[in-house]
């Protein structure tokens, strides 16, 4: 099956199918170059999106991303754009695969082609020419041969002719001898280009016109093999990413395998756990029975009768008793031990029946005390809604809740190992440098390098005392420290006897909201600066709690937990700290042994004279 042979005679109509060829690959060249467009387009959209939903450097939103879900999430978006970038390796490959190897076939092609049709029409050329000389010789023996008939018909006329002269006949017999010698040689003329023109024509259409053909034919099968093989390259180029493609949705099923319910739970509770302890039941203020009122009840119903009446308060404070607890007094009143007192023994007499008139139950103070209780503790924080507010707090993070702070002090003291070990690598590279300089003058001044090692080595010793400090801190804050557990409920006691008339002031601020809420907006004369640490511990030494009772156990109680104290039944003992509401009585034995016990486990008998007694309880029926 060959073109010379088959189509010999369809010139034009091959040279109209090879352009037609031409124009399908460069259809295809811009096919594959739209295609390439959209792979970018697509990979430079994808990227946006994942770059626009990435969290913000040094903002809220990289914070959240400390969640398992809110992590899948940002690896989901880190994938996204690796996938986008393989869509940009198939744009590229294409391009440089494609169509930049079809666009420069295409160029030389055209060129093949020009090449092969030119020399088919050269061909052909000479093909017509031999034609037209064949034409040119054979109308000239044509005409010699009639030029010969006649001159012969005109000698034997003039021979015929007795009146015409003898040298009139001997020159119409040269002319007819001269006209047929011309006849033979346009003859043999005429043979010898017949001849020629079949050789040439022969030599045409089964020599030149077929090799010319085939090769025509020949390109316009390279052009179908080579644009089949850019298909294959097609596939290939997005067969190649596909792999790479699936890892990144593995990674992305990955990330979603990740996700743990139960740490993110976790997570929240130590990002906003605050380590205090939920607020104690209130309890039941029986006014049917004949009690005597405290100084602070005294002082809040004169408040009452001056003109502010008690649903204010009421109204006011009820449901938000916890956020008016100071952090302070929180903490004093969790250096007693962190669970409810154990009920009497079942032989208890039958005073300790629940709500009957000696149960020591109902000696518990007031609402109306432990109000004013938690309102005169240190108000270094007025209340937790201060920690919601903007702007710089402490060095040592004292406004934030005890877990909330643990978390701020650690964090900070890995900030500042981590500036250290970079101040310290610094320091080792001058340090190497300064000995090449030493070793090799010609390289630099050994003592150009002096004054920059002694600012590092500054900055590590400040960096160590930034450290020594917050880890101080730190231990203070995780109980490493027991001397301060004390110190809290002590402050806060001295702070109530000194400043009894910062009882109601968070109250009344609190009152001059339109919305009820409470503004933290103080003066400065409320402010009360919390006694030095050194000072803390020369109170403890030299001022111990004064008594202000005595006690006899009722019952055998064994303090098993930490800050109670085992007694006896029937043991006498100094009372140095009343129930403050919680059901616990601080009672010493000696100067060296104190704790709690169960208030109900005891009988108190508190002195009259003494400066913090509010009101005595009522006595236990043995």
């Amino acid at each position: 099956m060959s073109w010379g042979t088959e189509l010999w005679d369809q010139f034009d109509n091959l040279e109209k199918h090879t352009q037609w060829g031409i124009d399908v690959l460069e259809k295809y060249i811009k096919f594959v170059k739209e295609r390439t467009e959209i792979e970018l387009s697509y990979a430079k959209q994808l990227r946006n999106l994942s770059k626009k939903y990435q969290p913000k450097k040094n903002s809220k939103e990289e914070e959240e991303y400390r969640y398992t879900s809110t992590r899948a999430f940002l690896a989901t978006l880190n994938e996204m754009n690796d996938y986008a970038g393989q869509h940009e390796v198939i744009s590229e490959n294409m391009t440089s695969l494609i169509t930049a190897e079809l666009t420069r076939y295409v160029q030389e092609l055209k060129q093949e082609r020009k090449s092969h049709f030119h020399d088919g029409r050269k061909a052909q050329q000479h093909i017509e020419t031999c034609w037209k000389q064949l034409e040119a010789s054979k109308r000239r023996f044509e005409r010699d041969c009639k030029e010969a008939d006649r001159a012969q018909q005109y000698f034997e006329k003039m021979d015929a002719d007795i009146n015409v002269t003898k040298a009139d006949v001997e020159k119409a017999r040269q002319q007819a001898q001269l006209r047929h010698q011309m006849a033979e040689d346009s003859k043999a003329e005429y043979s010898s280009t017949l001849q020629k023109f079949n050789s040439e024509q022969h030599e045409h259409y089964y020599t030149h016109i077929p090799n010319i053909f085939q090769k025509i034919q020949e390109m316009e099968e390279r052009r179908i093999v080579r644009i089949g093989e850019s298909m294959k390259t097609f596939a290939k180029v997005d067969r190649q990413v596909i792999p790479i493609i699936g890892k990144c949705l593995d990674e992305i099923t990955k990330a979603a395998e990740s996700v743990d319910h139960k740490n993110d739970s976790q997570m929240v509770i130590e990002a906003f756990k605050s380590g205090f302890e939920p607020p104690g039941d209130v309890d039941f203020e029986d006014f049917t029975q004949p009690m005597k009122r405290t100084v602070s009840e005294s002082s809040l119903s004169n408040s009452r009768g001056d003109g502010k009446s008690e649903p204010k308060f009421g109204s006011k404070s009820k449901g938000k008793l916890w956020p008016f607890i100071k952090k302070n007094k929180l903490m004093s009143l969790l250096t007693s031990p962190h669970q409810p007192p154990p009920p009497p023994p079942a032989s208890a007499s039958p005073s300790a029946v629940p709500n009957g008139p000696q149960s020591p139950k109902q000696q518990k103070e007031p609402l109306s005390h432990r109000f004013n209780e938690f309102m005169t503790s240190k108000p270094k924080i007025h209340c937790f809604r201060s920690l919601k507010r903007g702007g710089a707090g402490p060095e040592d993070f004292s406004n934030l809740p005890p877990e909330q702070r643990r978390k701020k002090l650690q964090q900070k003291v890995d900030e500042l190992n981590r500036d250290i070990q970079k101040e310290m690598d610094s320091r080792d590279a001058l340090t190497k440098m300064k000995d090449v300089y030493i070793k090799n003058p010609q390289m630099g001044d050994a003592a150009s390098v002096d004054h920059r090692l002694a600012e590092l080595g500054q900055n590590i010793e400040k960096l160590r005392l930034e450290v020594q400090k917050f880890e101080g801190w730190l231990a203070e804050v995780e109980g490493r420290l027991p001397a301060r557990s004390e110190q809290p409920r002590r402050q806060s006691g001295v702070y109530e006897a000194q400043n009894p008339s910062g009882v109601n002031s968070c109250a009344q601020d609190r009152e001059s909201s339109p919305d009820g809420s409470y503004t933290e907006e103080q003066s400065q004369e409320t402010e009360m600066k919390v006694p030095a640490t050194d000072f803390d511990d020369e109170f403890d030494d030299e001022e111990p709690l004064p008594t202000i009772g005595t006690c006899k156990a009722l019952y055998t109680f064994e303090g098993q937990n930490e800050g109670t104290i085992s007694v006896a039944e029937g043991e006498m003992l100094y009372v140095i700290e009343e129930d403050k509401g919680d059901g616990w009585t601080r009672i010493r034995r000696n100067e060296d042994e104190e704790g709690y016990v169960p208030t109900s486990y005891v009988e108190v008998y508190l002195d009259k004279n003494a400066k913090d007694v509010h009101k005595p309880l009522q006595k236990i029926s043995e």
